[in-house]
């Protein structure tokens, strides 16, 4: 196992760090503003490139582009909804999205605000459709900023922490240990763990204001 992984780390380690980050950076922009996020999440581009992360200036560097490459990202995003958000909606992608997910999104944004703007960062599907979603809202785009930055700052710092890491336990005890690779992956997996179950919370939760929600506008099940 240790060949296999020191392999790949080797490889991703092997792109040159600059072009890595804007890689990344732009990685994570298409991922927030036309939906890639539903095919390739960015948990997937964080991690990846935060295995080969080798020094504090590269940490730094990766983290900013993350966030960078999310804001512009969600910026195009909700301008998108701005302008096209009915048509976008109505498009192929749109229908196959799920006119389900779009009404969740909206009644989420509706009930709780900014805090939705927050947390849906956190949230599967949610996090690719609510910069749309804010765009055909009344928020403003500030407003919209002001709550989606610091999540993506959190977010992006938890993620590279994490990827460098377990890159980093690896590389330090694959000389002495033949077991150095299930570190690596012991740690990943840990950090889905918590991630899944905190999402799973999150989840639980927006899904009780969603019912809240209906249940106020008197469009609940017993209506």
């Amino acid at each position: 196992m240790n060949d296999v992984l020191g392999g790949l780390l080797d490889f991703v380690q092997s792109i040159d760090p600059l072009l890595r980050t804007l890689l990344a950076g732009v990685a994570m922009m298409f991922e927030t503003s036309v939906l890639l996020g539903l095919v390739v999440p960015g948990d997937t581009v964080a991690i990846v490139a935060a295995t080969a992360v080798a020094t504090p200036v590269e940490f730094v560097g990766l983290v900013i582009a993350l966030v960078v490459g999310a804001l512009t990202g969600e910026s195009v995003g909700f301008a998108l909804g701005r302008w096209f958000g009915p048509r976008i909606r109505s498009s192929a992608l749109g229908r196959r999205i799920g006119v389900h997910n779009w009404d969740r999104a909206e009644r989420y944004l509706a009930r709780r605000g900014g805090v939705a703007v927050f947390v849906s960062r956190f949230l599967p599907v949610l996090h690719s459709l609510i910069p749309l979603t804010v765009g055909t809202s009344p928020m403003r785009y500030r407003t919209f900023l002001a709550w989606t930055t610091p999540a993506c700052i959190l977010w992006a710092l938890a993620y590279v922490s994490v990827g460098a890491a377990a890159a980093g336990s690896y590389r330090e005890l694959a000389d002495r240990l033949h077991y150095a690779g299930y570190v690596f992956v012991a740690i990943i997996v840990i950090f889905a763990a918590a991630v899944f179950a905190v999402k799973k919370v999150l989840q639980k939760r927006e899904e009780r204001h969603m019912r809240a929600t209906l249940d106020g506008d008197g469009e609940g099940p017993d209506a």
